[in-house]
Parts: C-alpha cells; structure tokens; sequence
C-alpha cells in the first residue's frame, strides 16, 4: 500500500486503531481470492483497489473537495445516485461490513441491532474508516427501525438527510417517493450549489443506467454452464462499485465482461464440470464480508447469482432515459427505484416472484437464504421465501449469521452437507 499517513491524520482518523484494521485485510484478501485458481486476469483491477482501500478512492474524493464537488454517503440502493450526479456531487456507499468495527457501534446501540448498523456507527465514531470522514453528507432512509435510530446518532456530527421510504407499493406510495426524491434534490441543490437541470439529470441517469448495464453483463456471464468467473470475485466486482467512480465502473466492469464472455466461448470454467450452483437470497454483504461466498465455494459449491443490495436488486431494471422534463425524469427514477424489492415492504411477493425467477435464469440446484443476526424483516420474511421455494421444488437452506468466523465450522458442516443432499 502507498503511504497514506498524512492524508489519514488531517481527516482526524486514529491512526493506530486503522493501523491494526489494515494488518488484517491482506491476509484476509489473500486466504478468499489470491488463493483460487484461473481467476479471470480483469480481477486485477478490483485486486489493485482492495490493497489500497483506503487510499486510492479516499484521495480522489479529497482532490474533488478541494475543486468545490461535495461528497455524500449512502447506505442504501434506494438513494438516488442519479440526482446527486446531477448537481456535480459525487456518491461513495458507508455500509459497513466488519466485525472490527462492531464494538464501537455497540458503545452506542443495543448489542441486538444487526451487525450492518453496528459496524456502520462504530466505523464511524471510532474513526477507522476514511470514507465516512471524508462525506460532507450522509443520506439515511427509513428501511428499518434500527437505521432509524443510527441516523439519529451519526446526524449528531455529520449534516444528515433522510428520504422517508414507503412500507407499500401502491400508486400513491410511488407519487409519495417520487416526491421524496424531488425533496432530496432539493437539498442537494442547495448543499452543493448547484442548480439540477433535465439535461444534467439526463446525463446523470444515462451514467448510472450504463454502470447498471455493465454490471448486468457480469451476471448474464455468470448464468452459463461453464461458469467464467467465482462468486467470490462477481461479489467484489460489486462491493467495489458501491465506492468507484461510476463511469470508470462501467469501463472496468464491461472490459471484465468482454473476458468473461470469451472464457464462455472457450469452454473456460472456474470450476469443475457438475459443480452444484448456487443463489443466494437475503440481507446484503457490504465489503469486507466474504465468508459466506468463501464457506460456499470451498465446500464443493459455486455462487452463480445473489439476490441481494450486493447482487441483482443493485442494477436490475433501468431509469427511462426518454423523459425531457425534471417532473418526468423524477417520476422515472421513482418507478425504477421502487422496482425493487427489499423486504421492508408489505407485501412483498415481488421479491419471492425475484427469487423463484433468478433460480430458473441461473439454473441453480439450490437457494442458500441468509439473515443477518437481529435483521427482523429477512429473518421473518424467510418463512415466505422458504414455503415458496419448497412448493417449487427447489431446495433451500436457510441461514443466520454474523460478521464473526465464531459460527464458521457450523456453517460449513451445514452447507456441505446441503451440498450433498444436492448431489
């Protein structure tokens, strides 16, 4: 890694504290992606970035503050990145997905939130995560009550704007949403000074749709028999494109794809011929997390598709680029945003109609549904999830864990042996 020392200081971080967070990831790295074999040689990019996390991106973000551009955080695919592109402000995602990082969120919030939120306060109020110092703003949402509360606690040092999500999918909750976004830029506008116009928004939505589309061509990569590419790597592809520049994005994702696709055409494969494939279904896997990806493919299976915030539900269906007035395009964005299907609404089959579809689009032989600890809407929407894939003839484990590798060994002995049922 470069030597970000001094850039890390004036951001007032604890230098020992990140010191110690540092030591871990290389290792960590090493063990879950160096270690596989035939890896597709465009991965080179997404290794390069890992090994300077909190560098690379961060120095970049700082260079643009200095031109005038804001930062905003986010810690949900439902803020609309497209509209604060349009006021030439720039997204980095904040979610957290380490345990070491936990402890400090549990100084502030009850030990049974889930490990999403904890780590995401403790990066934060212990000062170990660059990019949560280095935003101007952060964006919260109402998805669950436990991020409710955290805004609450991160909103008392950081400017904090919150879009107030609907918990239904009718016409009126859609006009209520698109009038959340039109509220959002306008603090946009005014946090950045800068007007947002419909040719500036459509450009923002064209950038956003092409990272969309770039990602979508990874997946569509990831359904063929010969599979190109882990799911360890898709999965890092898109932890990664939560922080990037969203138009280099595109760039490296499509140039991975193009490779992908002649690895397809040569009969090139990640794994051995009747590797069981594998969905995964439930709460998102915001970087570091990669242990179940890890457990799954060194048990004798392969994540071929995540229905997730870090798998399809992040770039599925696009914002209409036909629309010429600000009225429209926010009515679009609106559409295509409430598209997606997070359990925080009622009801939700749309999101079991997801699963069942994706399971037959990727040919998988099972679904793995994970929860992560204390995340009430998957942990009771799994019920539903279960029954339907059960009723359809697919078989389906159903999973709770956190960011510890105290529960590893258990989950393996579990997944290996759903495996073999499998088989």
């Amino acid at each position: 890694m470069a030597n970000y020392a001094e850039m890390w200081k004036d951001l007032g971080m604890d230098l020992e504290a990140h010191d110690a967070l540092c030591a871990v990831l290389p290792t960590a790295f090493g063990d879950v992606y160096l270690s596989q074999e035939n890896r597709p040689e465009g991965m080179g990019f997404w290794d390069m970035v890992v090994a300077d996390i909190h560098g690379i991106r961060p120095a970049e973000l700082i260079e643009a503050q200095k031109k005038g551009q804001k930062v905003f955080g986010t810690f949900c695919v439902y803020v609309p990145d497209e509209v604060v592109i349009a006021a030439d402000g720039i997204v980095t995602g904040l979610c957290g997905g380490s345990q070491f990082w936990v402890p400090g969120g549990e100084k502030v919030l009850p030990k049974s939130t889930c490990p999403l939120i904890k780590a995401s306060v403790g990066a934060r109020l212990e000062r170990t995560c660059p990019f949560f110092r280095i935003a101007d703003m952060y964006v919260g949402e109402t998805t669950c009550d436990g991020k409710k509360k955290a805004w609450e606690i991160l909103g008392q040092d950081v400017p904090m704007h919150i879009m107030d999500m609907p918990q239904m999918k009718r016409p009126q909750d859609v006009k209520k949403w698109e009038d959340e976004i039109k509220a959002f830029a306008h603090v946009v506008e005014e946090f950045t000074g800068n007007q947002i116009t419909p040719e500036k928004l459509g450009d923002a939505i064209h950038i956003i749709n092409e990272k969309r589309k770039a990602l979508a061509r990874l997946y569509e990569a990831r359904k063929a028999k010969n599979i190109p590419i882990s799911g360890r790597d898709a999965l890092l592809v898109m932890q990664i494109a939560f922080f990037d520049d969203p138009v280099r994005c595109a760039q490296m994702t499509n140039k991975l794809a193009d490779e992908l696709e002649q690895r397809i055409a040569d009969g090139v494969s990640v794994f051995p011929a009747g590797t069981k494939r594998i969905l995964l279904s439930g709460t998102p896997m915001a970087i570091p997390n990669w242990k179940l990806h890890q457990i799954i493919e060194t048990s004798g299976a392969a994540v071929v598709c995540e229905e997730n915030c870090t798998g399809t539900r992040y770039f599925e269906n696009l914002v209409d680029e036909t629309k010429n007035t600000l009225e429209e395009q926010y009515a679009a964005i609106a559409q295509r945003y409430m598209g997606v299907n997070c359990a925080c609404f009622t009801p939700n089959t749309g999101r079991v109609d997801d699963i069942l579809r994706l399971a037959k689009e990727y040919d998988v032989d099972g679904v793995i549904d994970v929860n992560l600890k204390f995340c009430c809407l998957y942990d009771t929407e799994g019920y539903t999830v279960e029954k339907a894939l059960k009723d359809a003839g697919i078989p389906v484990l159903g999973l709770e864990t956190d960011y510890t590798d105290a529960d590893a060994e258990q989950l393996r002995t579990r997944i290996q042996a759903f495996v073999e049922m499998l088989g």
